[in-house]
C-alpha cells in the first residue's frame, strides 16, 4: 500500500510539471497542438471571434463562400492592421457541386488621372510607401458580391451583420493585433482621419481594450442596404475621392465607379503527385510553382527537413523563382507573361542546372521592393465540400494612412509596388493593377480537394506555400505541423527595377534549426541570420477525400484559431 501511494504522488508530481516536445505522446516537437477535426464544417482565420462568425453562418444554413464574406467583413474591423474594405482580395473557391476550382482577382487599378511621367517630373525615383500617391482603388467589396453573386445563399445584409454589430457593441483587442496596432500609429497618425478613426485618445487599443468603430458600422450598413454600388458610386465614393485628392492625391469618383473584379483561371503544376494551385499575375502565385518545379529534382525527403541540403537547395529554388519574378509578374492586359514557359517543367530541369550544391549564389535579382506586406488569409469548408482560399490586405500595415472622414477604414497603399523605370514590365501606368504579393493556394489530388490555405507576409508568401507544401508531401507533417515547423525566408537586397544583386541577399531561419545546419549554410557562403517576425501567418483545411471530414490548422505565430463543428 505504502509503495502504491508513492508511486501515486510521483504520477501526480511528474503530472504538474510542463510537458517538453520531446515528451509529447503525438507529433513533431515543434508542433503547438493537435490538428481539429469535424465533420459538417471548418472554418480557420487569424481572429478566432473571425473564426466563430464564419462558423454561425455555417450553422444558420450559409455555405462557404456566405461565411467566407462574412468573416473577411469581420476581419476588416477586427484585425485592421492587415486588411479591411480599403484592401484588395484574391480567392479560390472548389464548387463541390460542379466539382472545378474558380479563381477571382478583386484587386483595383491605378488612378487614370496619373502617369508615369507626372511621378518622374516630381523627381520620384519610387513611389511612396504612405500617403496619397500609392492609393489604388480598393478592390474587396466589389469581390465580396462577385462571390456572393456566384456562389453565395444567404441575403449580403445578413452576412455583414456580425461585422455591424461588433463595429457597434465592440470587441476586446488581441495581443498580436494591439501589436502591430501600436506600431502603426506614430507611422500614420500625421494623416488627416486616421488619429480620430483609429485611435483611443491618440493611443493604439491596449490587448483586451474593447475597441468599437461607428463609422465602419455606417459604411457597412450602407453597402448591405445598396450593394456594391453603395461603396462605388454616390456619397461614399465621392468622400473617398475628395480626402485623396485634398491630400494631394488622384483617386478620382470615375476611378472608383469604373471598378470590376475579375474571374480567372487558376495556374497549376504537379509536385510529386498532387497539383498545388495558384492565381496568376498580377499575383505572385507562380513563384510557388516555380520553386515547387525545381525543388522537385531533388530528394528533400532523403535530404530530411531542417538539413542543410534541404534549406541550401529551397534558397537557391527561391532566387530562380524571384529572378522571374522580378522580370515579368505585372498585369497581364498589359504585358504578355510567358506562363506556359515559366511553368514548364524543361524550363526548371534548365534553371535546376545552374544551381551548385556547394555554392550559394550572389547573382540572382530579387526586387526589394516586393518584400514587405501585412495581410489576412482565411479558410472556410462547409458539410456540401465547398472550400473557400482567401486574401486580403491593405499591404503596409494599416495601409496608407489615408482614411476618409466617417467611413472607418483605410484604403491601401498597393499602388506603391509599381516601379517607375519606364523599360520595367511592372511599370505604373493610368488603369492598371499593381503587382500583388497576397495569394491564396489550394491542392488537389487525382482531381479531388485536398487543402485549401494560405500564409501571409509580403515575399515571405510562396516561400511560404512551398515549405507547407513540402512539409506535407516530401517530410510527411500533418496540417497543424506543417505550419508550426520552423520557417526559412530568404530577402534579396536590389533595387525595384530587379537590377543584379551582389552579396547573395540574407537568409534568415526561424529560431528551431540546428546551428550545425546554420554554420554548414555559412560554409556554403549563405549569410545567415535572425529575424523578429517575417515568417507569416498560416492557416489551412484539409478534406479527407474518403470520409469527407474536416482538419483544420491555424499556427502560433498569429491570433488566430480552426475551428469546426
Amino acid at each position: 500500500m505504502r509503495t502504491l501511494l508513492l508511486i501515486s504522488a510521483c504520477c501526480l508530481m511528474m503530472s504538474s510539471f510542463p510537458v517538453s516536445g520531446g515528451d509529447r505522446v503525438t507529433g513533431q516537437p515543434f508542433a503547438t497542438r493537435s490538428e481539429v477535426i469535424a465533420r459538417h464544417g471548418m472554418a480557420a482565420t487569424s481572429q478566432p471571434l473571425v473564426t466563430q462568425v464564419a462558423l454561425d453562418v455555417l450553422k444558420s444554413g450559409g455555405n462557404a463562400v456566405d461565411a467566407a464574406i462574412a468573416a473577411n467583413a469581420a476581419q476588416g474591423l477586427m484585425e485592421p492592421v492587415g486588411n479591411g474594405i480599403g484592401g484588395d482580395l484574391f480567392a479560390i473557391v472548389w464548387d463541390a457541386e460542379s466539382q472545378a476550382l474558380y479563381g477571382l482577382n478583386a484587386s483595383g487599378r491605378s488612378p487614370r488621372d496619373l502617369s508615369l511621367q507626372w511621378f518622374l517630373d516630381q523627381g520620384y525615383e519610387s513611389i511612396p510607401s504612405y500617403g496619397p500617391l500609392p492609393v489604388s482603388v480598393p478592390g474587396c467589396v466589389d469581390g465580396w458580391f462577385e462571390l456572393h453573386q456566384r456562389f453565395g445563399s444567404m441575403p449580403m445584409s445578413e452576412l455583414l451583420d456580425p461585422a455591424i454589430r461588433y463595429a457597434r457593441e465592440g470587441f476586446p483587442v488581441t495581443e498580436l493585433i494591439a501589436y502591430y496596432w501600436d506600431r502603426s500609429v506614430p507611422r500614420l497618425s500625421q494623416y488627416p482621419g486616421f488619429t480620430e478613426q483609429f485611435t483611443i485618445d491618440g493611443q493604439a487599443p491596449r490587448k483586451g481594450e474593447i475597441w468599437r468603430n461607428p463609422g465602419l458600422a455606417n459604411t457597412l450598413a450602407k453597402i448591405a442596404g445598396g450593394g456594391r454600388d453603395a461603396f462605388y458610386t454616390g456619397p461614399v465614393a465621392k468622400t473617398i475621392a475628395d480626402h485623396v485628392q485634398a491630400q494631394g492625391g488622384f483617386l478620382s469618383e470615375a476611378d472608383l465607379a469604373a471598378h470590376r473584379s475579375e474571374w480567372v483561371e487558376p495556374v497549376s503544376t504537379d509536385y510529386r503527385g498532387h497539383t498545388v494551385w495558384e492565381l496568376p499575375p498580377n499575383t505572385q502565385g507562380v513563384a510557388a510553382l516555380q520553386m515547387l518545379n525545381i525543388l522537385e529534382g531533388y530528394d528533400l525527403a532523403a535530404a530530411g527537413f531542417g538539413s542543410p541540403e534541404h534549406i541550401h537547395w529551397f534558397t537557391e529554388a527561391k532566387k530562380l523563382a524571384f529572378e522571374d519574378r522580378a522580370r515579368y509578374y505585372t498585369d497581364p492586359d498589359f504585358a504578355d507573361i510567358p506562363l506556359d514557359r515559366l511553368l514548364s517543367k524543361d524550363y526548371a530541369k534548365r534553371q535546376l542546372a545552374r544551381i551548385r550544391d556547394d555554392v550559394a549564389a550572389k547573382a540572382y535579382p530579387d526586387p526589394a521592393s516586393l518584400q514587405s506586406g501585412d495581410t489576412i488569409y482565411l479558410t472556410v469548408a462547409d458539410e456540401a465540400g465547398n472550400m473557400v482560399s482567401l486574401i486580403q490586405s491593405n499591404y503596409r500595415g494599416m495601409g496608407s494612412g489615408m482614411t476618409p472622414p466617417d467611413l472607418g477604414f483605410i484604403l491601401q497603399n498597393r499602388g506603391e509596388l509599381f516601379a517607375l523605370d519606364p523599360q520595367h514590365a511592372n511599370r505604373f501606368e493610368p488603369g492598371k493593377r499593381p503587382f500583388h504579393t497576397i495569394i491564396p493556394a489550394f491542392i488537389t489530388k487525382d482531381g479531388k480537394p485536398w487543402i485549401s490555405f494560405g500564409l501571409m507576409g509580403g515575399a515571405m508568401q510562396p516561400q511560404g506555400h512551398v515549405q507547407i507544401v513540402t512539409n506535407l508531401i516530401d517530410f510527411g507533417m500533418n496540417l497543424q505541423e506543417a505550419g508550426d515547423a520552423p520557417r526559412i525566408y530568404h530577402e534579396g537586397s536590389s533595387s525595384p527595377t530587379g537590377e543584379t544583386m551582389t552579396d547573395g541577399g540574407r537568409l534568415y531561419l526561424e529560431s528551431g534549426f540546428d546551428y550545425s545546419t546554420v554554420r554548414a549554410l555559412m560554409d556554403r557562403g549563405h549569410r545567415v541570420g535572425t529575424a523578429r517576425g517575417p515568417y507569416g501567418g498560416y492557416q489551412a483545411i484539409l478534406r479527407d477525400p474518403e470520409s469527407g471530414v474536416y482538419y483544420g490548422a491555424s499556427e502560433s505565430r498569429k491570433d488566430g484559431q480552426a475551428a469546426g463543428y
